[in-house]
This record gives structure tokens, sequence and C-alpha cells, in this order.
């Protein structure tokens, strides 16, 4: 079946931004933020994008723009792993060269070490009155060259957190691409036949240290954190670090422990634009996504680097599509408001976004069991 691509995108809309970012014809300056969140980073500049060129399929060709109707409801079913699916290489390709307008994932993944120094001050992308200084342990533990320079991969696996894993017998499958990517260090070992045990690229969000290691209040905890740590084994652990002002003793804990016990990890703390960059791609093809989460951000870097991205655990849903129960988290018990106008995502509609893309070929999304799952 042949996919017509759709032009998503009119003349830049300077509603689309609301008070984050003022548009300047194709020149967006950061501006300020919201006070919460733990998903990304930016800092008071100027990203030069042409706007006006790049095109998307996010919906069929006969479908109008993803729009925010959260109080309607999303049609989410999808067919079981092993009906047919097609890579659609022309419209990955063409998604890649979208993406790359905005920002490149290989430079944008992380600061290097020749763009700061100890001393230097950032401000915070979510409190942009409040600043941080470059600590020597965050200026040690920056990359001197990009942990994707030069990075190539044939096949992807991109893992979300989401309960709709349990008893999908995916590990096997997800261990067998070339790069998986898991976020917030979510544990595996005890979870291994579902989710694997493969990790190329971790992330880790301040608030994680607070709420799987309760702040590292005693040696038990700061002893489990080194054991995930260590687990990584040279992985990629991705920390946003620039964030807001709540984190900042968290990533000091976390680069402190790496320093002090030589942990065998590549840290990387994605570029001062990410976040704005990620949202204004979305945005300009009319998703309408308040904050990218985690996932998102992780599929959108994944364009540069993957010929076939597979999303795994993907899930904003308390429902399976046979009605029963998704916990939030595969691995505890927090619970989740996805439709909440007071959360700082928009999931259902992120996830809508990607269904889209699933049904055209440009990436794979499974929400059940996998092929030869028992």
């Amino acid at each position: 079946m042949n996919h017509l691509p759709l032009r998503l995108f009119p003349p830049y809309e300077k509603s689309c931004f609301d008070d984050r970012v003022l548009s300047e014809g194709c020149k967006w300056t950061v501006i300020g933020g919201d006070t919460t969140g733990n998903e990304a980073l930016g800092v008071n500049r100027t990203v030069d994008q042409n706007c006006n060129l790049a095109e998307v399929v996010i919906n069929g060709s006969s479908l109008p723009a993803v729009v925010d109707r959260s109080h309607e409801s999303i049609k989410h079913s999808i067919q079981p792993a092993s009906s047919r699916w097609r890579h659609n290489q022309t419209l990955s390709l063409r998604i890649r060269k979208q993406i790359l307008k905005f920002l490149d994932a290989e430079k944008d993944i992380s600061v290097l070490k020749g763009t700061l120094k100890p001393g230097d001050i950032i401000h915070y992308i979510f409190d942009r009155d409040s600043t941080m200084n470059v600590s020597q342990n965050l200026y040690e533990l920056l990359p001197r060259t990009s942990p994707l320079k030069n990075k190539h991969f044939q096949t992807c696996a991109i893992v979300g957190n989401s309960g709709v894993l349990l008893n999908s017998g995916c590990g096997q499958e997800i261990d067998t691409h070339s790069f998986v990517i898991r976020c917030n260090l979510a544990p595996v070992q005890e979870y291994a036949r579902d989710v694997g045990l493969k990790t190329d690229l971790v992330t880790m969000n301040p608030s994680v240290i607070q709420r799987a290691f309760e702040d590292l209040v005693n040696a038990t905890w700061r002893e489990k954190l080194l054991q995930r740590l260590h687990g990584l084994n040279g992985s990629i652990l991705w920390i946003p670090a620039f964030m807001a002002r709540g984190g900042k003793e968290r990533v000091e804990w976390v680069n402190a422990l790496i320093l002090k016990h030589h942990v065998n990890v590549r840290t990387a703390y994605p570029s001062l634009r990410l976040l704005h960059a990620v949202r204004g791609y979305w945005l300009t093809n009319k998703v309408h996504i308040k904050r990218p989460t985690t996932g998102l951000l992780m599929y959108t870097l994944a364009t540069r680097f993957c010929n076939q991205i597979y999303l795994y655990g993907f899930w904003p849903f308390p429902l399976d599509q046979n009605q029963n129960p998704v916990k939030y988290h595969y691995y505890d018990s927090l619970k989740y408001g996805y439709t909440s106008q007071a959360s700082p995502h928009t999931m259902p509609l992120e996830f809508k976004a990607l269904k889209s893309l699933h049904e055209q070929g440009a990436l794979k999304l499974t929400v059940g069991q996998c092929d030869g799952a028992t």
C-alpha cells in the first residue's frame, strides 16, 4: 500500500508554543518553562530551524492531523505481534530527514566537555529564575565526544515501563535488537522473561532517586543504586541534569557515586535545547503535546541512528485490549492519571501518533504477547 505524505503544517503559528517558546520566523527563543517536571532541559538561546519544508505522515493520508481531544476515547487496538507488519523504509528515512531539521541526536544526546567548564552558570529549563553551577564532578563526567558519534544500528528497541509488558514474553525478542534503550533505571533482572536484559542506553530522571532509591538515605539504598549502576556494564547512562532545581542534589549524589566507585558507565547529559527541539517537531506536525515523555524523546532521538525502531511497553491506559487492568509501571504500584489536566504529559495523544506511525510502517509497536511467547 502506498502512503502519500500529508502536509501537516501550514505557516507556523505562535500559539503552538504558548509562553515557553516565541516564534521569530523560524527562530525559536527559549524564554521560560514549567516549574515542575523531569523529562528534559533547555537554556536561553535561539534555535534556527527551517520550519516550512518538513512534512510527515502522522495520520493516514485521508485523516486529519492528530489533535488533543482528551475528553474523547482513543481507539487504541493494535493487531497481535503475529499480524503482518512491514517496515516502510521510505517513510522512516523521510521522518529522519525531517527531524534533522530540528535536532541532531548525535550532537544533542549530550553536552560535551568543550562546551562547559566548572563554575559555568546554567538556568534550569523548568525554573528559569533558578540557576546551577557546573560542578567539578559533573564536568569530569561530561563526554569528550558524542557517545553516538558515527553510530548506526539496523534495529533498535525502546522499552517503556508500562505494565502491559508483564506476561508478554518479549524479553528474548527485545534482546535480539542491535541497540536497546530503557527508561528511568527500570529493573530488568527479575522481569527478564518479559523485558529482557540487554541495555545499551538507559535514562535516569533525578526523581527516580527519590522514588526508587529513597533519596539514598542510608548505606542500604546507596548499595542498591550502586548494584543497579554496576549492572549497566558500559552502557550509556542518560541523565537530564539541567531540568529543575529540585533535581540538583540527586544528580550530584549519582555523579559522586559513579566517580567514587569507578562505575563502568558512559554518562551523557542531554543538550540544553533538546526538549524544545523535540517538542517543536511534534507541535509543528500538529501533535499537540505538552511536554514530551521520555519514551517520545527516545523515539525522536533514535530516528537518527536506527534503521528500524521497535517499541515495547508503551501503553498509557489503565486497561489492556482485553479490558484487563494494566499497571502504570511493570515493576511498582505507582498510580498515574493518564488524562489528568494536571499532568505535564499527554500520553494518550502521544500514543495515538505512535500508533499511526506503526500502521504506516515507520515503527513497530508491540502491546501484547511477542511471537513465540508461551
